[in-house]
């Protein structure tokens, strides 16, 4: 492995043709130049210089390293611009995956931010639901993921993750409207163990299932669909009710339904996960910060 600067004070000694000439372009010693030269002959396992007379000569191994050094240098100083480019903030890529609801309220707000910020930043946007999206940030396939879990349930994370709590997402029951329970502030989950319901995706179902036996219940699920458009679709056709997370009716609020509180509330924790080493790249904790910042302003998710 070649030292850079030796490579630098050779292209110099090269271009002056003398150590004495190098050493003053560079400001260093003569003696100090002629270390470096020493050092680098070893490195290469062949003299570069030969001796004629007062002046030198590149040996054939001096001159395919002058033929490169140019180049390599070049690349160095390539190199280190691009490098203090993303350590600043003014380039650099990041790949996050979210579940659809993130990807449609949180996200956008947040590179939004992001972007006015630092303008050099690339945000690759994917989406998943959990588990796969935490399994996706342990493989590589992604920097971030944002996931969430529900209290009831018992749900392992990877243990290379470190987990960033964003919020509390409360749980809403979607009703017809017209419905006789839609006059009321909260509904009871036990009040609506004779209708008809439409869940959603696994984890959201398995919760759904949960907390329906904990009221002494089985629930009659009519249809299943990950589609929360469709959810509130045949909610607002008078095909079944529905549990659904309050991010969800930030975005989509069909005409035709109400959505009430849970008495008791019910919530499920969203977070940010990352692997433990990506929190000291620059570019993934300032994307964390921004995410912390739009999570902290959605009052009464």
């Amino acid at each position: 492995m070649f030292d850079s600067r030796h490579v630098k004070t050779f292209h110099e000694v090269v271009r002056s043709g003398s150590y004495s000439g190098a050493a003053r372009a560079l400001g260093y010693t003569q003696p100090a130049i002629t270390q470096q030269m020493k050092a680098l002959e070893r490195a290469v396992g062949s003299p570069l210089f030969i001796r004629v007379g007062r002046g030198m000569r590149l040996t054939e191994a001096g001159e395919t390293l002058a033929r490169h050094a140019d180049t390599i240098l070049t690349s160095i100083s390539t190199a280190q611009q691009q490098m203090s480019a993303i350590t600043r903030l003014r380039s650099g890529r990041v790949r996050v995956c979210a579940f659809p609801s993130a990807n449609a309220t949180l996200i956008p707000e947040a590179m939004a931010r992001l972007a006015a910020a630092h303008p050099g930043l690339r945000v690759e946007l994917l989406e998943g639901e959990p588990p796969d999206s935490l399994g996706r940030v342990v493989r590589g396939e992604c920097d971030i993921t944002l996931a969430f879990t529900y209290p009831g349930l018992r749900e392992e994370t990877p243990a290379e993750l470190v987990e960033i709590p964003l919020l509390e997402d409360q749980l809403t029951v979607l009703l017809p409207t017209g419905h006789p329970l839609a006059r009321r502030r909260a509904v009871k989950l036990a009040e609506l163990s004779e209708e008809r319901w439409i869940a959603g995706c696994l984890r959201c179902r398995a919760n759904f299932l949960h907390e329906c036996a904990e009221q002494g219940f089985a629930p009659d699920i009519a249809f299943t669909t990950d589609d929360n458009l469709v959810v509130q679709s045949m909610v607002a056709a008078g095909l079944g009710v529905a549990m659904m997370p309050g991010l969800v009716l930030s975005f989509l609020c069909h005409q035709k339904v109400t959505g009430r509180a849970l008495d008791p509330a019910s919530r499920r924790h969203v977070s940010a996960y990352v692997l433990r080493e990506h929190l000291e790249i620059p570019a993934t904790a300032r994307v964390l910060e921004e995410l912390k910042t739009v999570a902290g302003n959605r009052v009464g998710c």
